[in-house]
């Protein structure tokens, strides 16, 4: 490396705490939106996106542009787009080969470049892609896991550059570490998937689809909740993680209820009814014992998410989790109850209601509004529908996303 490239001290001890804060991130969607942002940080970047490899094909996943969606990513007409993995496109090549990318200007790419730039993104949005760098995600075994791609780097003007070698260091050191960070990722989510699906044998409306909605829209509600309430962005982000992964295993005590109750397509009477809300309780054991961050807040999740806020819910103040099940006590009111909880509640009664299921139709989703904007003070906390409702557009994102 020359002396012109070397990274110095400081810039290397911000790489080496970004890469240890990925390793320590458990959901694999703030993940990836993460990783992003940080690139596009390292190398003054006006935009960017992120694939996955999946099943031997490149799939779209997040998108960021601080020119078109300031503050946001709503291009979802392209996430869950796929591409080849082979040299035609330029996410494709870098996969294929494993070659980082550095074009000074993709519009001016010569004939003899095996890839060639698709313009469609700007050409129905009016953006004009210049310089890029597209890095493959591998990991130290030598596994791709996706393509990270920097849009239009910016020097201290303002104005659109090429990127430079030194953005190409720091990106592909960056890369390395963020691709055994989504190795990681991806085998939590495994592994939560897997248990949801032992639910699933036992409740059929316990699908993977349902909880990644759950766990998407808690996530966001939250950050909007935490921050309306002056919360610092360190402490929301680490939060937001636990949440988004906690949440999707809300219901995950349904497998100590009875299929006789599980799969009754009708109403259920007054006794089976009280074994249903069981689910929380049996729910809360299974990480009675964990001494994980991740496992406390999946624990309060499990435990609390049928509580309301007017005291009505259930199970309500139990002596603790091992004393003998006889039904809801005392319902725990307003704050009582955790945030997390009462958050989640509002999210899971959200995705039930605008989802059909086999003894109902979805509702229309004006009307699930109304009963939201309703039940705000009475079932749920007023200022987590607040929260709701302003990050309703990014709620709409994550049903597109999880919608199979």
């Amino acid at each position: 490396m020359s002396a012109a490239l070397e990274v110095s001290p400081p810039l290397l001890a911000k790489l080496t705490a970004l890469s240890g804060d990925l390793s320590a991130t458990h959901d694999l969607d703030l993940l990836l939106n993460r990783i992003l942002s940080e690139a596009r940080e390292l190398a003054s970047a006006e935009a960017g996106s992120i694939f996955l490899l999946q099943e031997g094909r490149l799939r779209f996943c997040y998108v960021q542009n601080d020119l078109l969606y300031p503050g946001s990513a709503p291009a979802r007409q392209y996430v869950g787009e796929e591409m080849a993995v082979d040299q035609s496109s330029l996410a494709g090549f870098a996969a294929a080969t494993g070659e980082t990318l550095v074009i000074d200007d993709v519009y001016l790419l010569g004939p003899e470049r095996p890839y060639v730039f698709n313009r469609s993104f700007d050409e129905a949005s009016g953006y004009r892609t210049r310089s890029m760098l597209v890095a493959p995600l591998t990991t130290s075994q030598g596994r791709n896991v996706g393509v990270l791609q920097i849009i239009n780097a910016k020097n201290a003007q303002g104005e659109v550059v090429p990127f430079g070698e030194r953005e190409k260091l720091w990106v592909k050191f960056y890369a390395h570490h963020a691709a055994m960070a989504v190795e990681r990722a991806q085998l939590t989510r495994e592994l939560i998937l897997r248990m949801i699906s032992i639910a699933e044998l036992r409740d059929p409306q316990e699908t993977g689809a349902h909880v990644n909605r759950v766990g998407g829209y808690a996530a966001e509600i939250f950050e909007a909740w935490a921050t309306a309430r002056g919360a610092g962005a360190e402490e929301i982000k680490k939060r937001k993680d636990l949440i988004r992964v906690a949440a999707m295993l809300h219901d995950v005590g349904k497998v100590a209820v009875s299929d006789n109750i599980l799969k009754k397509p009708g109403r259920l009477d007054a006794a089976e009814f009280q074994a249903m809300q069981y689910h929380t309780v049996a729910g809360a054991r299974l990480f009675k014992e964990t001494g994980s961050e991740l496992d406390s807040v999946a624990r309060d999740i499990a435990l609390n998410h049928h509580e309301r806020w007017d005291g009505k819910g259930y199970p309500g103040r139990l002596p603790g989790l091992e004393a003998t099940w006889r039904g809801p006590a005392t319902g725990k009111k307003g704050e009582e109850s955790p945030p997390e909880a009462r958050i989640t509640a509002l999210a899971d009664v959200y995705d039930a209601l605008t989802e059909a299921r086999s003894y109902k139709e979805a509702w229309p989703e004006s009307r699930v509004l109304d009963l939201i904007n309703q039940e705000r003070g009475a079932q749920f906390d007023p200022e987590v529908v607040d929260a709701f409702f302003a990050v309703y557009d990014l709620i709409q994102l994550v049903r597109g996303r999880f919608h199979y």
